[in-house]
């Protein structure tokens, strides 16, 4: 058994514990994780709150309220992130990431125009929902549509993971294991991007020298 694997298991171990003994309380507190970039899926936390709605020991209705509220506050943290300390972070040290004002300034433009369906599509992404919420402070996107996106976002996903862990009842991590499916191409994507953003500022900066 790798490293890997026994963090998995430690991990779904502490939020099994966490939702059996704080019930709504520790949905909410690991929902707010989840969006604060803290490695604690919602592949594993909401199938088994749906566990738990299948046995009687919670309300459908109240999971998908707490965990929508845990996940737009923890992505309002990471948002004020973003707002507040990601620009003059960016400006002292962003050379050190292929980063200057012009990214910021593009940032900014890209919140402006597709903030509310970035933040919507992203809360369906694994990873992604894990960081979009600091680019989209560090683009100063409208609060009040950052908050809307989140929630409207985070409540489906929240609720079709609950739905799931309640239709296959003590088979709930099932829903981890065929998720992770999604994980491999983003993770693939993320990378080309990357890859990209980073040919271009190296040639960028090689046309200046």
């Amino acid at each position: 058994m790798d490293i890997f694997t026994k963090l998995l298991i430690s991990l779904g171990t502490t939020v099994i514990q966490i939702i059996s003994f704080f019930g709504y309380f520790g949905v909410f507190v690991l929902m707010a994780m989840e969006s604060m970039i803290l490695p604690v899926p919602s592949e594993m936390v909401m199938p088994f709150a749906g566990f738990l709605i299948a046995n009687g020991n919670l309300n459908f209705w109240l999971v998908v309220l707490v965990s929508g509220l845990g996940s737009i506050c923890g992505s309002l943290v990471s948002y004020s992130v973003g707002r507040y300390g990601g620009n003059p972070i960016v400006m002292k040290y962003g050379k050190y990431f292929l980063l200057d004002v012009k990214d910021l300034l593009n940032t900014e433009q890209w919140f402006k125009k597709r903030g509310e369906k970035t933040i919507l599509i992203s809360r369906f992404i694994p990873i992604v929902r894990h960081l979009i919420s600091i680019p989209a402070g560090i683009g100063k996107m409208n609060l009040k549509k950052f908050i809307i996106y989140t929630a409207v976002g985070a409540t489906i996903w929240n609720a079709f993971l609950a739905y799931m862990g309640f239709l296959l009842g003590k088979n709930w991590e099932l829903v981890k294991h065929y998720s992770e499916y999604v994980s491999i191409p983003v993770l693939i994507i993320l990378a080309t991007l990357v890859i990209l953003f980073i040919y271009k500022h190296l040639r960028h900066t090689t046309s200046h020298t």
